[in-house]
């Protein structure tokens, strides 16, 4: 497909919102040129400034059928630019609906974050005038405007709890056992990375030190702490106890709201390895199975059974945990919808204090992208109904959803969603999702977060991505961290 763009800059948002429509298609942008006569499939979306208005018009041609519409934006319009793409948008998603036949519920939303957009409408026009700002300009659904509102309400309860000098806590962990075949995170198998981790656990630690060594002389507030990967209990007990004695020992825990670890893959959960995460106080951990169906696990690359993952969260209400999250994903191959119904009536009656359901995503780099995996239309309905099924059977078991964000080449352009009993809400995820606080990040692949303490201004300190480079150059990157100093120190 190519999109053919004249007077604006609109492509990447044109882009995102064609290959909500169309996303098996290679797509290509042409700047100031109409369309070629030998092309069989293009969009065209140009302006046409005068004294007084800009005309919009946007076209699509496809096997010989072309459609277009037009509209006008009055020149004094506050914010003419941003109102030019919106409204663009608009046009071009009407267009894809009616050749598509199919109406994306988020309407022309394509962002990561719709919760922090509904937060900010709500200051400007009031919750009432936020939710029609969603459903008419937007585009998006009834449904998903009414589950926005909701969990802004639930976050908020959250966020009026950060201060200006609060922070949380990231620590990475890449290595997995495999490599599952819809993730695309930079992470290492044991297979390949098992030598190395001894050293990366020691660098870590070191590297722990000094970012705690920032924060105390800085006087940040830790609000949060999560180790995430990859699957942080690939670790040994003994290394996972290091990792944990040595954050303890670093950070003032004082003020801190919550102290999670991604446990991640049942099979790699022992009694050791839990009793020391309550030795260190982790009061939540995430028991991951992604689904109960066996056929279903062994096709996306996992080497546990269901029965594991059952096992697994009994040993962990064993051993004390009472804030056990549990992350599913809808739409993952070979699975339908009877079998993810089932996978939820399972995770149910375990009664996890809160499930986070996600929506499969085919990204670039993931080895089912990479094997031409393709997206259709009767996958991307069956997702939704598996996402609808879901939100019916948590609300009625008094789960309410608390946070939620989106990625590109979601399956239906869906939502992830985080569901929790009163109480049970995470902080961290909350914090990361909403941007409420800077981040610190330590580990291979981890981006630290700089957050502007009294306004939105946010800056980025990444660390180098795979555990050799980390560990290659640790040095060169131990020394990135002094720009947190520098960052509070032009801020405070």
């Amino acid at each position: 497909m190519t999109i053919y763009i004249k007077n604006h800059d609109f492509h990447y948002e044109l882009e995102n919102l064609c290959r909500i429509f169309f996303p098996n298609e290679k797509i290509s942008i042409i700047k100031d040129q109409m369309p070629d006569a030998a092309s069989s499939f293009w969009a065209l979306a140009y302006l046409e400034p005068s004294e007084k208005y800009v005309r919009l018009y946007a076209a699509v041609y496809r096997d010989g059928q072309k459609i277009e519409q037009e509209a006008c934006v009055s020149g004094e319009t506050p914010d003419l630019e941003k109102e030019c793409e919106r409204e663009l948008a608009v046009l071009l998603f009407t267009l894809l609906t009616k050749l598509t036949q199919i109406t994306p519920t988020w309407g022309i939303l394509t962002g990561v974050r719709p919760i922090k957009l509904m937060r900010r409408l709500t200051s400007e026009l009031g919750e009432t005038g936020a939710k029609a700002y969603f459903r008419d300009k937007l585009l998006v659904s009834q449904n998903k405007t009414e589950l926005a509102a909701i969990t802004m309400k639930a976050e908020q309860k959250l966020l009026s709890l950060s201060r200006k000098e609060s922070y949380s806590l990231y620590v990475s962990i890449p290595f997995c056992p495999t490599r599952c075949s819809y993730c695309s995170f930079v992470s290492q198998t044991i297979e390949r990375a098992h030598k190395m981790i001894p050293e990366y656990v020691a660098r870590l630690c070191e590297e722990l030190e000094k970012t705690a060594q920032i924060a105390h002389e800085l006087n940040l507030r830790l609000e949060s702490v999560y180790i995430g990967g990859g699957t942080p209990t690939t670790l040994t007990w003994e290394q996972m106890e290091l990792l944990l004695r040595t954050i303890r020992r670093n950070f003032d825990f004082s003020c801190c709201r919550e102290f999670t670890v991604e446990a991640g893959r049942p099979d790699t959960i022992t009694p050791e390895k839990l009793k020391a995460m309550k030795r260190y106080g982790v009061d939540r951990i995430s028991i991951n199975p992604q689904t109960l169906n066996d056929g279903v696990l062994e096709l996306i690359g996992r080497k546990h059974s269901a029965r594991q993952t059952i096992d697994a969260f009994k040993l962990a209400r064993k051993e004390g945990f009472h804030h056990i999250n549990m992350d599913l994903i809808a739409g993952l191959p070979g699975d339908s919808l009877t079998s993810f119904q089932n996978t939820i009536q399972g995770i149910c009656q375990l009664d996890p204090e809160s499930v986070t359901i996600h929506t499969l995503a085919m990204k670039k780099s993931s080895k089912l992208a990479m094997e031409g995996k393709k997206l259709y239309k009767d996958e991307c309905l069956e997702a939704a109904q598996m996402l609808d099924y879901a939100s019916e059977v948590l609300l009625s078991r008094q789960y309410a959803p608390y946070y939620l964000y989106r990625q590109s080449k979601m399956v239906g352009n869906l939502e992830n969603v985080g569901w929790a009993k009163p109480g049970f809400e995470s902080f961290y995820n909350v914090y990361v999702m909403d941007e409420t606080h800077t981040i610190l990040a330590c580990g291979a692949g981890a981006v630290t977060k700089l957050k502007q303490p009294q306004g939105d201004y946010l800056e980025r300190v990444f660390n180098f991505k795979y555990p050799y480079e980390y560990l290659s150059r640790f040095q060169e990157m131990l020394e990135r961290k002094n720009q947190v100093r520098r960052f509070y120190d032009q801020f405070c």
